[in-house]
């Protein structure tokens, strides 16, 4: 999955969730049933993880272009820098 297939996935996720989050209440409660909600909901979730998390080709739009492994050795990863060495001042713990 792509970075912006991961934003459309979570995007949809969240708008899936809100959405049957309100529909779970609005048929629970006109039905005056807190069971049919609670199945209602199960079911939105259920919904909305097949549709979410498999990584569905609609989500691999727009594909990473890696270069080569000669041009990754033409460009190395920059080398971090050796800690600085402290410059604490010495504890005055031993006195007489």
């Amino acid at each position: 999955m792509d970075w912006q297939g991961q934003k459309l996935s979570e995007l949809l996720m969240q708008v899936m969730l809100v959405g049957f989050a309100i529909l779970a209440f609005v048929v629970g409660y006109s039905m005056g049933s807190f069971q049919t909600m609670l199945l209602v909901y199960a079911g939105g979730v259920t919904l909305t993880t097949l549709v979410t998390v498999p990584n569905w080709p609609f989500f691999n739009r727009h594909p990473l272009k890696w270069l080569e492994p000669i041009e990754a050795e033409r460009h190395p990863k920059p080398q971090q820098a050796a800690p600085a060495p402290s410059k604490k001042k010495p504890s005055k713990t031993h006195q007489k």
